[in-house]
């Protein structure tokens, strides 16, 4: 990598794959700065340079809303904690910080995030603005836990927001896209580091859904997989504890979390691949797998857990509602469809949030992701799994496969001419804007 007066940039060659592999781009150049001012500079020589300019993370998206022809900005060099506020209870971090950095920073402070998703490879400002969101009854996602971001528009400027500075901006850039500006610096509300108790059961499918409202009702954090084929859900219940920590011992979370879940797990992916007739024989296995198990320990390492088999996503958010109906549709359609499924269902919730592009903006919500292993067709999968979750209006996650437009997500989200208002202000020559961009929020 040579370096120039914006950070690091990377040849006219490099490719960019996402971690999905599903998506690749040639930028025309790749910038690593390494501070607001070198990002500012980048973004203004690209304007110049007629590029258009795109952020990316650690690539979790399996959609294109960070690829670009253009000039890639790579975060790396911005990360770290710039300070801690311990009166406000809050945390300004560099953009390109990975979570699973700011978790364990947070931690030696005696600190935590209120909640969070399952995985925390991402960098905080990849995730907020996808929407990256765990599982909860009255804790909402990453993006709705922040009071405060910088951001480096399309004229090079660096704009400070919040609910009291610049609003309008704050109400959206939360969850931007990429497309309001580019992210430097995210300010969180935390808590004083807390415990958890998860307890993690089999359960059949027709029971969870027939008490869902009240296991979602009686556990702060509730969540199941589906194994496709099977009666069979894994279930997980996280509430908060008084203690004592009784962590997963070495020897048991090494076989549950690495042999099970991600090493029999990727030969079954294998198998599966090799064999598709054999995916619900193997289906069932698996789902019997896992046993009950129940631990206690400080958020990040109950709230998160390695994934190292890779595969591609669709998530969509519907009104919490119409879960159960939604479920029961998918599976019907599994069933009825000669389809080999070999990823379970992941189901989650969220409590409506202010947030304008949110999937959970101004309504209670469940999300329902389906899965596919890296590599095998998931087409047919997704199509039909997308026709459902559509019928109930539901809200595609913005980093996950979709096949939405502007159209349709204008009448899923009522602010949505809110946020491209405020998108013709900030960027009205498109500098931000990629093919994803376009589709989803119209040109």
């Amino acid at each position: 990598m040579s370096s120039t007066a914006s950070g690091k940039t990377s040849g006219a060659n490099g490719t960019w794959r996402n971690w999905g592999g599903n998506v690749a781009a040639r930028p025309a150049r790749q910038v690593e700065p390494a501070s607001v001012e070198e990002l500012a500079a980048a973004v203004r020589r690209a304007r110049e340079d007629g590029l258009k300019v795109k952020a990316v993370g650690t690539g979790h998206s399996f959609t294109s809303i960070a690829a670009t022809d253009g000039v890639l900005i790579r975060p790396q060099l911005l990360t770290g904690i710039r300070g801690i506020d311990r009166a406000a209870m809050t945390v300004t971090v560099e953009s390109g910080t990975p979570l699973k950095r700011l978790n364990a920073a947070l931690a030696r402070e005696g600190l935590s995030l209120t909640n969070m998703g399952d995985i925390m490879e991402q960098t905080v400002s990849g995730a907020t603005s996808t929407g990256t969101h765990g599982t909860g009854r009255d804790s909402a996602s990453i993006a709705a836990q922040i009071k405060g971001l910088e951001l480096v528009t399309a004229d090079g400027s660096v704009l400070g927001c919040s609910e009291k500075e610049n609003p309008e901006v704050f109400a959206a850039a939360r969850t931007g896209l990429g497309a309001l500006g580019i992210i430097t610096a995210i300010t969180f509300a935390v808590e004083p580091l807390f415990l958890l108790t998860a307890r993690e059961e089999p359960m059949p499918l027709d029971r969870v859904l027939a008490e869902f409202d009240q296991l979602w009702a009686e556990n702060e954090h509730f969540e199941f997989y589906w194994f496709p084929h099977t009666e069979n859900t894994t279930t997980k219940r996280n509430n908060r504890s008084a203690g004592p920590e009784r962590p997963v011992g070495r020897l048991a979370g090494w076989f549950e979390d690495e042999f099970l879940s991600n090493g029999v797990f990727q030969v079954a992916q294998w198998a599966g691949r090799a064999a598709p007739a054999a995916i619900p024989a193997i289906a069932r296995i698996s789902s019997q797998a896992l046993s009950a198990r129940s631990y206690t320990d400080i958020p990040y390492k109950v709230f998160t857990s390695p994934r190292r088999v890779r595969f591609v996503e669709m998530e969509y958010a519907v009104p919490r509602a119409a879960l159960v109906e939604t479920v029961r549709e998918l599976k019907s359609m599994v069933e009825r469809s000669g389809l080999r499924v070999s990823f379970p269902v992941e189901v989650r919730t969220a409590p409506a949030d202010d947030i304008t592009l949110s999937t959970a903006s101004g309504r209670d919500s469940a999300y329902v992701a389906v899965h596919m292993y890296r590599g095998t067709p998931y087409q047919a999968y997704f199509t039909a799994a997308e026709r459902i979750f559509t019928a109930h209006e539901g809200r595609p996650h913005w980093g996950k496969v979709h096949t939405r437009d502007a159209e349709y997500l204008a009448r899923v989200y009522p602010r949505f001419a809110e946020f491209t208002a405020l998108r013709d202000r900030l960027d009205p020559d498109r500098l931000f804007q990629n093919d994803y961009l376009r589709r989803v929020l119209g040109a």
